[in-house]
């Protein structure tokens, strides 16, 4: 198999999604990529903020990976904050009023604007703080120790 088809091999939206992530840890964000926050739902980043803020990031690659995903409204309900995140390359014009807009590469990322903000109310910020908790620490045993049942 050819190393640009192999599954070790990053996509580009994985690409942004580590840039945003190292990004985001400069500001102290604990960050999961590929998070549930709930049952048929995958965010490519959600991050959790020092004074217990949640925001999703969504990552898209392309004008195709944009108009092609129909359920990031979806979305808005499982964070304080949502973001777009993207390369200097795509047509920023494309993305909603209100969003976040993140700039990113598979090294760094920038936050040029912060969409509105929507506080979750008090028992789905817990829920999802312990599904995060919960997952980061699954993930964290199954590193560590992949013969694992988990």
């Amino acid at each position: 198999m050819p190393d640009d088809l192999s599954p070790s091999t990053p996509r580009p939206g994985q690409l942004l999604a580590r840039g945003v992530c190292r990004h985001l840890r400069t500001h102290d964000f604990a960050v999961l990529e590929e998070f549930s926050p709930e049952r048929g739902k995958r965010v490519d980043v959600m991050a959790l903020g020092p004074k217990g803020e949640l925001w999703v990031v969504e990552c898209k690659s392309s004008r195709a990976d944009f108009t092609s995903d129909a359920k990031w409204e979806g979305y808005l309900d499982w964070a304080d904050r949502y973001f777009w995140a993207v390369d200097e390359a795509f047509p920023t014009d494309l993305l909603p009023d209100g969003t976040g807009l993140i700039i990113a590469d598979a090294y760094d990322a920038e936050i040029l604007r912060f969409g509105l903000e929507s506080r979750l109310a008090g028992a789905r910020r817990r829920a999802l703080t312990q599904r995060f908790a919960r997952h980061a620490a699954l993930r964290l045993q199954g590193l560590r120790d992949p013969e694992a049942i988990i």
